[in-house]
This record gives C-alpha cells, sequence and structure tokens, in this order.
C-alpha cells in the first residue's frame, strides 16, 4: 500500500466530497475527512486490496460520519450541536419556493437509503456516476439507473 502521504494528496478531494455529501458543511466534511485518514492509517494492515482504495476509504469515512452522527444524537433534543449541519440551509437558499424545498427534504427523509444516498453523492457531493460505483461496489450503470429511480420517486412524490 502506498504511503499515508500519498493516499492523503490523492485522495484527500474523493473523501472530502463524499463527507460533504452526507453532512452538507464543509467544517464537519474536512474535520471527518482528517479523522477517516488517521483512521485509515491505524488499519491500513486490514486493507486487503480486493477493492479500490477509495472505496475503502470512503467505507471508513462512512462509518466515521455514522459514529459522529450517532454522538451527535446523544445530545438533548433542545440544542442544536455545533458540529452538526443544517441540512435544509443549502437547498432552501437555491429554490425559489421554500415549501418546495422542504417537501424534497420530507421526501428525501423518507426515501429507501440506497437512493437517498446516490441521490445525495450525485447531486450534492457531485460525485461521478463511476465513483459512485465504486462506493457501493457497483456499476457505473446501477449508479445511473439508482439516481433516476431515485429521481423519478421525487418528481412523482412532488406531484401527488
Amino acid at each position: 500500500m502506498n504511503s499515508v502521504e500519498a493516499l492523503y494528496d490523492k485522495y484527500f478531494h474523493d473523501v472530502y466530497l463524499y463527507l460533504k455529501s452526507l453532512t452538507r458543511s464543509d467544517d464537519l466534511a474536512e474535520e471527518l475527512t482528517q479523522e477517516t485518514f488517521f483512521k485509515a492509517m491505524k488499519s491500513t494492515s486490514q486493507y486487503r486490496g480486493d477493492c479500490d482504495i477509495r472505496v475503502w476509504l470512503c467505507q471508513i469515512a462512512k462509518n466515521t460520519f455514522f459514529t459522529a452522527a450517532k454522538k451527535s444524537k446523544r445530545t438533548t433534543d433542545d440544542e442544536i450541536p455545533e458540529t452538526i449541519a443544517d441540512n435544509t440551509v443549502s437547498i432552501e437558499d437555491s429554490l425559489i419556493d421554500k415549501s418546495q424545498a422542504m417537501e424534497i427534504h420530507k421526501i428525501l427523509h423518507n426515501m429507501e437509503p440506497t437512493y437517498k444516498e446516490v441521490f445525495t453523492l450525485r447531486v450534492f457531493g457531485e460525485l461521478s456516476f463511476s465513483q459512485i460505483g465504486e462506493i457501493f461496489g457497483k456499476t457505473e450503470s446501477w449508479a445511473r439507473v439508482t439516481f433516476h429511480r431515485a429521481k423519478l420517486k421525487i418528481i412523482n412524490e412532488m406531484e401527488e
């Protein structure tokens, strides 16, 4: 395996974009990206080489994100932790109709996890279908079809 510095230089941007799509926060994504590479450095011996290194790093990133999310849920319901992004701000700012933005959030919240994650990675994370397919261990075509289905679900829900 390459040195951790080389991995960091080569894959930082990909891991950062992936985490940004999950957190919707530049600061939190950067913090979790740093933590991801720290964890990768500690567990390089566990990388078996049976998948692309980017997929392995994104799996670590995903687990790091879920761990951070669980920790934030332990705080009281009355306070909003500083480390958790306000998912509604950037979408609402980019859409003219605020009620439509809220409806899209509700639809995404209730969507099946795979569709939600693929849609989020594509739209907010700006990842290519090829990269999304790699993260899931699937093909580029699978990512395209899954994204298209998620988009259709959102459109159908909006029309109802």
